[in-house]
């Protein structure tokens, strides 16, 4: 008999051993693959901004290189952090947010040169400061939130902040009305000419905590907005006493479209609400009723309201002389689809277009600006770049084991998908154009704020959700 036989616990407890050293391995090897895919992603920012200068004019400028390889350097600092405070959280969500940043800035700074802007006043150098302040609380976030689950506890607070935040840019006094929309708030003193230093979008922020709220608040009431209800026509809708959440959040999001003048942050808002309860429920019939309700009051608010009615006339009619011509027309749709359609399958090249002729072209109109110098191809790219943030983003929540996690990730995600979609399908005419902007990319500190929190969020989720034990199953 030999010496393996006769001890019978030495098999078992080599096996225990490897498994021990695989799992310590793994860690490492996450880490390892971000720090490769950060390094690619710093490389392509940077050399897109030296594209930009060569293309438009000719010379290379090492100080604003320098300032682009800056978001490069705060990028390994928050990999530097992961590997202490989230050390197996996915590996793709940094590189992926830093990449769409980075050709944001690139493509910004890109449009200043063009409009003659320098210093402080160039939207590029605003876009690299409100960068390193999002990384910056990004990184707050990993360090003070160590388990996602801690968020449940705060679920009504939640709700509380999203709901104040939702109504800050309507008090008088510290709202302002920015290209049609009250969704704004002045920070620091009026000016003479009514504008003010600083200006934010609370409800950036507010769509956070709503989706940190909408998940604490499924996990207790998914059974009576599940199981219960009629069929009709093969599915099981709910009783007209559980329609209270969803009539409670439609109204809000007619509020915000009535108040606020705001259908892209109305459809994010409601869209957000409509896949949560969704995977929380499984019954289609949710989602049904939503999409519903909320067609039934976008066209009610199109025959009633003229700033709504003007954004689905614009859309129907864009190529109309009448309504290309009018104050907040299809002016600057319509500029959007010649200039991507001047780009052709690969572009002009960085530097070489006329993005700076369409109305904001750095924020609303970014991807218009991008379809032009970088081509159909290059949004194709950049597509599957947000394609593969969403997807990973839903790997994490469906890889959870508790159900808020589960939804939370799923609704982060989706705030992000349906914010592209929006954004794109308004661009290219698939739907009426809202005015939201592209995350990561476009020019604008609350939204970018807003992203990289959520960017920080799907990293400590799916670092809890390795983390967490899992059943094992012996045969």
């Amino acid at each position: 008999m030999s010496a393996a036989t006769s001890r019978p616990g030495t098999a078992d407890r080599s096996t225990v051993t490897e498994t021990i050293k695989l799992r310590l391995r793994a860690p490492a090897r996450l880490r390892n693959l971000e720090l490769l895919l950060l390094i690619f992603a710093g490389a392509i920012g940077t050399g897109a901004l030296v594209l930009v200068q060569l293309g438009a004019l000719g010379a290379v400028d090492s100080t604003v290189i320098s300032f682009g390889a800056g978001v490069l350097g705060l990028s390994l600092v928050m990999h530097i952090a992961l590997r202490f405070v989230a050390v197996e959280a996915d590996p793709f969500i940094l590189p992926i947010a830093t990449l769409l940043n980075g050709l944001g800035i690139a493509m910004i700074y890109r449009i200043d040169i063009a409009q003659g802007q320098l210093g402080w006043e160039a939207s590029g150098l605003r876009q690299m400061a409100w960068t390193a302040i999002a990384m910056a609380a990004a990184l707050a976030v990993l360090i003070a939130i160590r388990n996602h689950r801690v968020l449940q506890r705060y679920r009504y607070i939640a709700m509380f902040v999203g709901i104040g935040l939702l109504l800050l840019p309507l008090i008088p006094g510290v709202g302002r009305e920015i290209n049609g929309a009250q969704v704004w708030i002045g920070i620091g003193p009026q000016r003479e000419d009514g504008s003010v230093p600083l200006s934010f979008q609370p409800g950036e922020l507010a769509k956070i905590a709503l989706a940190v709220f909408f998940a604490g608040y499924l996990v207790t009431a998914r059974d009576s907005l599940s199981l219960v209800g009629r069929k009709f026509l093969g599915m099981r809708f709910p009783r007209v006493r559980d329609l209270g959440p969803i009539l409670i959040i439609w109204l809000a999001s007619m509020g915000v479209l009535v108040f606020q003048r705001d259908l892209g942050t109305s459809l994010l808002y409601f869209g957000l609400f409509l896949v949560m309860i969704y995977v929380a429920t499984g019954r289609l019939s949710w989602v049904l009723l939503g999409l519903s309700m909320f067609v039934g009051g976008a066209i009610l608010a199109s025959q009633i309201l003229g700033y709504v009615g003007n954004r689905f006339n614009g859309w129907l009619d864009a190529f109309n002389d009448d309504i290309y011509n009018q104050a907040g027309g299809s002016y600057q749709l319509v500029q959007g689809i010649f200039g991507m359609a001047g780009g052709g399958l690969i572009g002009t090249g960085l530097g070489q277009g006329r993005p700076d002729i369409v109305p904001f072209a750095d924020s609303d109109f970014i991807i218009a600006s991008l379809g032009e110098e970088l081509g159909l191809t290059g949004l194709f790219a950049i597509l599957a770049l947000f394609l593969l943030f969403v997807s990973r983003g839903f790997r994490i929540g469906f890889a959870g084991q508790d159900d808020f996690g589960r939804l939370l990730g799923v609704g982060l995600s989706f705030v992000i998908a349906l914010q592209v979609f929006i954004v794109i399908g308004g661009i290219t005419r698939v739907i009426p154009l809202t005015g939201l902007t592209t995350p990561f990319m476009a020019a604008g500190g609350s939204s970018l704020l807003a992203n990289w929190i959520i960017a920080a969020l799907l990293l400590r989720l799916s670092d809890t959700v390795r983390n967490q034990p899992r059943l094992v199953v012996e045969s």
